[in-house]
């Protein structure tokens, strides 16, 4: 999605993202996505949310490795 706005509303960051604004809605409120509100409504920088899932993608891929080998450990 190129062509998304770098600061994003509810709806834009939930179909940039890939989830429901239910589910972004949760994420805000335990506070496990960047976001700050701007007056009373939540806003996402396009910036933030890149290095968010860049670091989370990260840390799922060091989490397989993890797994992997100790798997591997276990079956000697």
């Amino acid at each position: 999605m190129a062509d998304s706005p770098e600061v994003m509303n509810i709806r834009q960051a939930s179909k940039y993202l890939g989830v429901s604004p239910d589910t972004l809605y949760k994420y805000v409120n335990e506070q496990k996505i960047p976001a700050f509100k701007l007056g009373n409504r939540w806003r996402f920088k396009k910036s933030r949310l890149d290095q968010w899932m860049e670091e989370k993608s990260s840390e799922a891929e060091v989490g397989v490795t993890t797994k992997a080998k100790a798997a591997t450990q276990a079956a000697r």
